[in-house]
């Protein structure tokens, strides 16, 4: 029976699904709708761009009008007669762009450019989905560990409880040693229950991000480590970051958009051709082929409040670009601070963990021998147990420092 139930345990094992960080990110990438709504923003901003070509070609319209009732006046001998019979009239009527002072030309570099904001922002997006996935990995991997870490200390309590269970017994302890390893037990076990819910929700959030159905028991792959150069850190954030390159973006586009809102002052010269149909009282047509200019000598105020408006939105970017700069500073800056202070943390909790092993085997052969006290027993178990859970909890934090270097740079892997 032992034998059936561990080769059930071991096929169970074999064929649980198991997951990699870079399959997470891919999954998330394809399935979270924030992806595909900038995807089809990045689309749509394509459009803008024929739409604004569109002005370079010619422009054909047909109208037509019939009115089966229609008075006309007609003057005999000094008199006027009245008439009443129907109207035709059809025109076709085509012009083509032949200068506007560049309103077009800008127009379509700016619309370009906004389509290069989109694409920005969709890396953006990606890279934050990316840095968002790779927390909720690490934080699942963190809580599996520590998992493991809670449960040999539970194994302990459990040792400690039946030890001291064993000495009150023989006489060489009282009941305070037994009720108190107890308790520390049920402590323990506690705090198990604790952490087993922190990583089934990692867990699961983790699965929302990529579309899935939650599966609690799911093995997750040990990342690899990563070790990220700090010392040009800066340098790369303000090369390769989307947000800061799309606002590099947006400063050309609405310089573009200024540019073209201060040509529109000018007007344009047009080329018109048309032919028109007219069947009324007699039929006849006529037909036309010229140069029209069209100036704009008054219109309410509305252009000038169009200047004044792409200008004002011009300057906003630049100081949209400015502020962004700085906080990238700021946080690359506190990153590569703490970065170097979990290095140190990290050293420290491995010496710590090796001086409190020796500590705790130490106080707890004093334990039997009656030399020692439950309460050094379990402060030495306590500072062995926090000196273990404070390293997951510095290299948990520093992968997450370096992840979050990551999405600085634009990173998505």
């Amino acid at each position: 029976m032992k034998k059936t139930l561990l080769l059930f345990l071991s096929c169970f094992t074999l064929y649980a699904k198991t997951l990699t960080v870079d399959s997470c990110i891919e999954a998330a990438l394809q399935n979270h709708p924030d992806i595909k709504r900038l995807s089809l923003s990045s689309l749509q901003s394509g459009s803008l761009v024929d739409i604004a070509k569109a002005d370079y070609l010619p422009q054909l319209n047909l109208n037509a009008q019939y009115n089966p009732h229609n008075t006309f006046t007609l003057q005999q001998n000094g008199t006027f007669n009245t008439i009443e019979d129907d109207n035709f009239i059809a025109e076709a009527k085509v012009t083509q762009k032949i200068y506007d002072f560049s309103k077009t030309a800008s127009t379509i570099e700016a619309y370009e450019k906004n389509k290069n904001v989109t694409a920005l922002s969709l890396e953006e997006a990606k890279s934050l989905l990316a840095f968002s996935v790779k927390n909720l990995y690490n934080k699942a991997l963190f809580q599996t560990k520590a998992l493991k870490t809670r449960q040999k200390d539970i194994e302990t309590k459990e040792e400690l409880y039946k030890q001291a269970e064993a000495l009150v017994r023989e006489g060489l302890k009282t009941k305070a040693d037994a009720s108190s390893m107890l308790s520390a037990l049920y402590n323990a076990k506690d705090a198990y229950a604790t952490t087993k819910a922190e990583l089934d929700k990692a867990v699961a959030t983790l699965f929302l991000y990529m579309g899935e159905e939650a599966d609690l028991s799911v093995t997750l792959e040990e990342n690899a480590p990563t070790t990220l150069q700090s010392a040009n850190a800066l340098d790369t954030i303000f090369a390769k970051n989307p947000s800061l390159l799309g606002l590099s973006e947006q400063i050309t586009r609405d310089t573009l958009l200024y540019n073209a809102s201060k040509a529109a002052n000018y007007g344009s010269v047009d080329a018109v051709a048309s032919y028109t149909y007219q069947d009324s009282l007699s039929k006849y047509d006529t037909s036309m082929l010229g140069i029209g200019i069209n100036i704009p000598l008054y219109s309410g105020g509305r252009l000038s409040a169009q200047n004044e408006y792409t200008r004002i939105e011009k300057e906003k970017t630049k100081e949209s670009y400015k502020a962004k700069k700085l906080q990238l500073e700021e946080q690359t800056l506190t990153l590569i601070a703490d970065l170097k202070r979990y290095k140190a943390t990290i050293e420290a909790k491995e010496a710590l963990i090796n001086s409190s092993l020796a500590t705790k085997e130490i106080v707890e052969a004093r334990y039997k021998e009656g030399l020692s006290t439950y309460i050094e027993v379990l402060d030495a178990a306590t500072t062995h147990l926090q000196a273990q859970l404070g390293l997951l909890e510095a290299r948990f934090a520093l992968q997450n420092i370096q992840n979050n270097l990551e999405y600085l740079q634009g990173e998505k892997k």
